[in-house]
């Protein structure tokens, strides 16, 4: 299970290098990698920056370089994670040393861009200097490429748009990376593409006033550069080349097994090109190498190229790429049935008769691959091309949300019958076990919508809510979605692990890591131990444990709301999720209903707590706020979140309609 392997440190890098004789640039790598595994002291977990009060604490290895190493380092304060490239200062103890770091610091901390690595902050102490980046939990380029080999012409669009579009950023501040390689692609949770490390980053000089030093990795280096001629744009360009060369390809142009024959390759822009490679893929690729820096192309002119002009540049990638090929052909068709039963549901005139063939179309495995069913007992998607609000009105055809009804009228025993809804239409039950044992899947989300649209159609415009403390909330903290082979996978606050299986059924780890909880049917649990697992369950209990090990080392936590387990408290698992194109869904048995938004990580949270629903939201920090649904109702609440809100209730509406 390529998924759920481990991935593997990041192999350690010249960062700078100078054209000595091959046995020496043998020894000078040695030495380093020597230097990491052996650190002249031992560093604390707990860091404090005594400048602002706050303390960190330092997690995994990330990655190495030649001065530093690069943490994972959380705010004790805020739980947000960073990315924290911790230099000693005796590695930085001659003055050059310094003035480098002091140079990349400058450099880094001024620019702002959706593809390159953020800076956050930097201090030092007695012991390191620290310098805090923005968290990218996919890692980089590099650990990709090692799991894959090789990736897609789709997959190189993807990224090397993101690449160029963060380069030109760079240019356009009149700096150079000079470093250019897998190693320094850092890719985030949603696959979105930073450039980072700039150890080597500096400003552009005119022609005659151009840095002569060779730095940079050896198989990136341009010709000119390796001629003393200077780093100009043209050089980024080449480097580019063979990122893209690479990507293609699982190895860079220029890669001999001597340094002195690599340089030689370079210097001749000597280098071949594979059948495997379309047309437009050589014909880009021979121009970014080109051998003179003045016949490279423009920034601007790589994207108008056919590479990019004439094939499929996916609008975003799975997860899954990390690991596995994606399948284009089969997920462009599901892709395009979402949007359409999405309108069809949500407003709109379509047509009835083309919508019901293209549903017919769908096979059961495009299905499975889009996320469209999960739940074999319920594999049937929506097939209404119009929904209706509780009055008999239609969805508003404009805007694909609930049309709200003014409450100015209504009489009052409505608005009374609103608000006991909204104050818990699951505190009828004596119990939560009786809830479970009584509820379906259907049920608890026709409640959930209910109270989600009696909230929304009846919220005044104001933008006064009023927060609670609030502890003990059950919520996803982190998920794998491997449905193309097992199922999805998540992790509660409490530390329980749980796996919805692709049969229905349902599997349970708890916080103990001893006990597994087993729901073949709602309300109806096994408990064994993970010592004494019957037979027939040996299979899903090994898949639930993997699931476990890798959320736990790969995954961070989505927020900063805090839990703790409650052994009373009956048990939290997952009926129904669904992804769009824009979040994830996730409905649990006791009326808990979750919604997590890719592109910012915002999160808005249902539940229910001693008789009364509360709702909870992530903002893009990872800082949580919850509410009473009650509150909400008299004082209203931000557009952003109402917004959330009523996209929240219309996947609901989808899935269960």
């Amino acid at each position: 299970m390529e998924l759920l392997r481990n991935i593997a440190e990041q192999p350690t890098n010249i960062n700078r290098m100078c054209e000595p004789k091959l046995q020496g640039s043998c020894e000078l790598r040695r030495k380093r990698t020597e230097d990491h595994r052996h650190p002249p002291a031992e560093m604390s977990r707990i860091v404090t920056d005594h400048a602002s009060g706050k303390c960190y604490c330092r997690g995994k290895v990330l990655g190495k370089g030649g001065f530093a190493k690069c943490y994972e380092m959380t705010d004790l304060s805020t739980s947000k994670v960073y990315a924290a490239k911790i230099i000693p200062h005796t590695r930085v103890s001659k003055p050059h040393q310094r003035e480098k770091i002091d140079r990349e610091i400058e450099l880094h901390r001024v620019l702002h861009h959706k593809h390159i690595v953020h800076f956050y902050h930097h201090f030092e102490d007695k012991d390191n200097i620290y310098i805090l980046l923005e968290y990218c939990s996919r890692r980089s380029l590099a650990h990709i490429l090692k799991a894959r080999k090789v990736l897609t012409e789709p997959e190189v669009r993807y990224y090397l748009r993101q690449i160029v579009s963060g380069l030109k950023y760079l240019h356009e501040q009149e700096i150079l990376h000079r470093d250019l390689k897998l190693g320094n692609f850092f890719v985030s949770e949603s696959m979105e593409l930073k450039v980072g490390d700039f150890g080597l980053a500096a400003k552009l000089e005119s022609a005659g006033n151009r840095k002569k030093t060779i730095c940079g990795t050896p198989n990136y280096l341009s010709p000119e550069v390796l001629n003393k001629q200077g780093h100009g744009c043209e050089s980024d360009v080449w480097a580019l080349g063979c990122v893209m060369y690479t990507m293609l390809l699982g190895r860079p142009p220029f890669e001999t097994t001597n340094l002195k024959e690599t340089y030689r390759c370079i210097r001749e822009a000597r280098y071949s090109l594979p059948s495997s490679l379309s047309p437009q893929a050589k014909q880009l690729i021979s121009s970014l190498l080109a051998k003179t820096p003045e016949d490279r192309p423009h920034l601007d002119h790589i994207l108008r190229h056919e590479f990019f002009t004439q094939g499929f540049v996916p609008e975003r990638l799975p997860a899954s790429c990390c690991h596995s090929a994606p399948d284009f052909h089969v997920s462009s068709p599901a892709k395009s049935f979402f949007k359409k039963a999405a309108a069809a549901l949500f407003g709109g005139k379509r047509d009835k008769v083309k919508y019901y063939e293209t549903l017919n179309q769908l096979t059961k495995e495009e299905e499975e691959i889009y996320k469209l069913r999960h739940d074999l007992k319920k594999t049937v998607i929506s097939q209404q091309t119009k929904q209706i609000t509780e009055d008999g009105r239609p969805l508003s055809p404009s805007a694909g949300r609930p049309v709200a009804p003014s409450t100015e009228g209504l009489p009052p025993t409505t608005r009374d019958t609103i608000r006991l809804i909204v104050r818990g239409s699951l505190g009828s039950c004596s119990s939560s076990s009786e809830c479970l044992e009584d509820s379906t899947a259907g049920s608890v989300a026709e409640t959930v919508a209910s109270v989600l649209r009696g909230c929304l159609e009846n919220m005044p415009k104001d933008d006064l809510p009023k927060g609670i403390e609030c502890s003990n909330l059950q919520w996803v903290t982190k998920w794998v979605d491997y449905s193309n082979k097992y199922g999805f996978g998540y992790q509660l606050s409490d530390h329980i692990v749980g796996v919805l299986f692709n049969n229905g059924t349902h599997m349970s780890l708890l916080a103990d890591k001893k006990t597994v909880h087993y729901y073949a049917e709602l309300g109806q649990c096994s408990v064994f131990s993970t010592s004494d697992v019957p037979e027939h369950f040996v299979g899903q209990v090994t898949v639930l444990k993997y699931f476990a090990h890798y959320m736990e080392e790969n995954l961070m936590d989505g927020g900063d709301l805090v839990s703790q387990a409650d052994t009373h408290k009956p048990r939290l698992y997952l009926l129904q999720w669904l992804k769009s194109d824009r979040a994830l869904m996730m409905l649990f048995n006791d009326g808990t209903f979750q919604v997590n938004f890719y592109h910012d990580h915002t999160k808005i949270i249902l539940c229910t707590q001693r008789e009364e629903y509360l709702l909870t939201y992530i903002n893009e920090e990872r800082v949580s706020s919850t509410f009473r649904l009650s509150s909400l109702l008299t004082s209203g609440c931000p557009a952003d979140l109402r917004q959330r809100m009523e996209y929240s209730l219309n996947m609901l509406l989808q899935r269960f309609n």
